[in-house]
């Protein structure tokens, strides 16, 4: 099993050191959990209470939230050098109010750099005070935008990673296709099919009493209520009723090792295909591999969103087009930029995204497979393999 190596993190706040001198910053808090994960590898769950991670000018990192999580913060990352706390939110004195003292001791200079302009969200109730309030001697530097531009560029390390993400969750959806039957709930099979999965890879990666990998191997295949002529919807929810015969199915899986996300999509049919099914899956297919041709470094991302529409205007189902063609894809299930005709974004050597143009049919059901791409100097190379031929997708 691959997954990011203690170096790598190294690297990356060293490269955030980088920015931080270029733009004068005395030291930068994050808040947000994929940032503070893309840095330091630590998983954290956000709750109520508010928490950060504070990199100073020469790379060290100092955990900053409530007590309960300190030490299983440190625990959870080596590249932590220390930590501040508070008791509980909301305490008696506000824990921006906290933040503002333990930054002084460690900031150089006046300007700080954040990825949240409020510096924590408002989740489960918290109330936050202004930041001009909490922080008033700091010019405050919103870097977010610089960190998502280092995210978007996969390393070498990360598309092993991903790879390792794909190999699984297609795993985890030739699972769900083989438990797939009529009298079933979606959610049955795919509860089936996902632990399964995520026991094989356990069992793959090792038992060992303090695994490698803090963020839990979480293998999912499933349905996501596409059933039917509910296939229809693209983000529909639950049907409430077993799956039947001659249902289409819209499904899908993910990896997710080591926090990484990769996206299989497929349709799946339960018993007989009518020709009309048939016209419409082969010209989705026909379709996603019209995008992924036009697929190069260079291009915009908005060309490959106008591919798929001259291709739907071509074959006469633009009125059954009802999203964008695919996004971008990593420690996050979509990331930006978006194969959209408003993302004119450039499309760059080693990022990794997902194709997943869409026909939706009414009364009938919905028909999208969806593959992630790592795109290269020379060419697509598409990481999920899960078969595409109608013939391959039935379910009995």
């Amino acid at each position: 099993m691959h997954i990011i190596p203690e170096s790598e993190y190294k690297k990356r706040l060293s490269q955030l050191a980088s920015h931080m001198a270029k733009r004068d910053l005395g030291g930068v808090f994050l808040s947000n959990p994929t940032n503070i994960k893309y840095f330091t590898g630590m998983v954290y769950i956000q709750t109520e209470r508010p928490a950060g991670i504070f990199v100073t000018a020469d790379t060290e990192v100092y955990f900053m939230g409530p007590k309960l999580e300190e030490e299983h913060c440190m625990f959870l990352s080596a590249l932590i050098n220390n930590s501040y706390s508070y008791f509980d939110y909301p305490g008696r004195v506000h824990p921006f109010k906290q933040f503002s003292k333990w930054i002084n001791d460690l900031i150089t200079g006046r300007n700080l750099g954040v990825d949240n302009p409020s510096l924590y969200p408002s989740i489960y109730g918290f109330r936050g005070i202004p930041v001009s309030e909490a922080l008033p001697d700091y010019n405050i530097v919103d870097i977010s935008s610089t960190i998502y531009d280092m995210r978007r560029i996969k390393s070498k390390n990360e598309q092993l990673t991903l790879k390792e993400s794909a190999k699984w969750a297609n795993y985890a959806h030739r699972l769900l296709q083989q438990y797939t039957r009529p009298g079933l709930f979606d959610f049955e099979i795919s509860h089936r099919a996902s632990s399964e999965a995520t026991l094989a890879a356990m069992n793959a990666f090792g038992r060992d009493a303090n695994p490698p990998v803090r963020y839990p191997v979480d293998l999912y295949a499933g349905f996501r209520g596409q059933v039917g002529t509910h296939s229809y919807y693209p983000h529909s929810l639950s049907i409430n009723r077993p799956i039947k015969k001659d249902d289409i199915l819209g499904t899908g899986a993910d990896g997710n090792i080591d926090g990484y996300h990769v996206e299989i999509e497929r349709n799946m049919f339960v018993g007989k295909v009518s020709t009309q099914i048939r016209k419409y899956h082969g010209i989705m297919v026909e379709m996603q591999q019209a995008a992924i041709s036009a697929l190069r470094v260079g291009s915009k991302f908005s060309d490959i969103d106008r591919t798929v529409n001259s291709f739907a205007k071509m074959k006469d189902v633009s009125q059954l087009l009802l999203h964008h063609s695919g996004h971008c894809i990593g420690l996050e299930g979509h990331e930006s930029p978006f194969f959209d005709i408003g993302d004119d974004s450039l499309i760059r050597d080693n990022m990794v995204f997902t194709v997943e143009p869409g026909l939706y049919v009414p009364r009938l059901g919905g028909f999208r497979h969806s593959d992630t791409i790592i795109i290269h100097e020379d060419g697509p190379e598409v990481i999920t393999y899960y078969p595409s031929n109608i013939d391959d997708l039935l379910t009995d």
